[in-house]
């Protein structure tokens, strides 16, 4: 829950070598490195792991889950393009971290998220940072419903053998959807699939990653 990482406070200095690591490594959108600065990724993980926080790891979270590690999300952001003001949507909110991003990037955000605990703990972290343009929904994000309206920007935080039909009808026109996908060996792939006005629909492999599998329908056990 919120608090969690309060006994584990990040100096500058640290903060700073974390955005500084993430340059070297080719990060360059000003706007994503600062979000990273700025939202404390100590308070989205368990307290055991805070110290770890600042580093560019992933880490485990709750009911079974991982949160991926920074360089990996800061490659997604800047393969998103998301501005201000756009819709976002997120599938698999997760401890809420990713979704942070998105809202100090001043986008408008809708995440789903299909373990009730993960979905109100997330709720909490992000309401106490003061970030008012997000709402977290404890549902199947990949199958929602069509009167959320459309979104500028999707992205699935986790592996899909294609994004669903239902999620494809919600992205606006000139849209981007990011979201991971194995290939025939088993190797998963970051994918960006926008439209390309007369072109359509196309798809771009971004990054090797690593990304667990979405699953369908909401959780019955957490």
């Amino acid at each position: 829950m919120s608090g969690q990482g309060d006994l584990f406070t990040p100096r500058a200095e640290e903060r700073m070598s974390f955005v500084l690591r993430l340059r070297a490594r080719g990060i360059a959108d000003v706007a994503v490195l600062r979000a990273l600065e700025l939202v404390p990724r100590h308070l989205f993980v368990p307290h055991v792991y805070a110290d770890l926080a600042w580093r560019d790891i992933a880490l485990p979270i709750a009911c079974g889950q991982t949160m991926s590690e920074p360089y990996q999300l800061a490659r997604v952001m800047e393969a998103l393009q998301a501005r201000p003001d756009q819709r976002v949507l997120e599938v698999g909110a997760g401890s809420g971290y990713a979704t942070a991003i998105l809202a100090r990037l001043g986008t408008q955000v809708v995440s789903f998220e299909r373990y009730r605990t993960l979905a109100t703990e997330a709720s909490v972290r992000l309401r106490e940072l003061g970030l008012e343009n997000v709402r977290v929904i404890h549902g199947d994000g990949l199958a929602p419903d069509a009167d959320i309206g459309v979104f500028d920007r999707i992205i699935l935080d986790g592996a899909v053998a294609d994004v669903p039909p239902e999620v494809m009808a919600l992205l606006a026109r000139d849209g981007i959807v990011i979201f991971a996908r194995e290939d025939a060996e088993g190797r998963c792939h970051m994918i960006r699939r926008a439209d390309e006005k007369s072109a359509g629909l196309r798809d771009a492999i971004l990054f090797p990653c690593r990304a667990m599998a979405l699953a369908r329908g909401k959780s019955t056990t957490f």
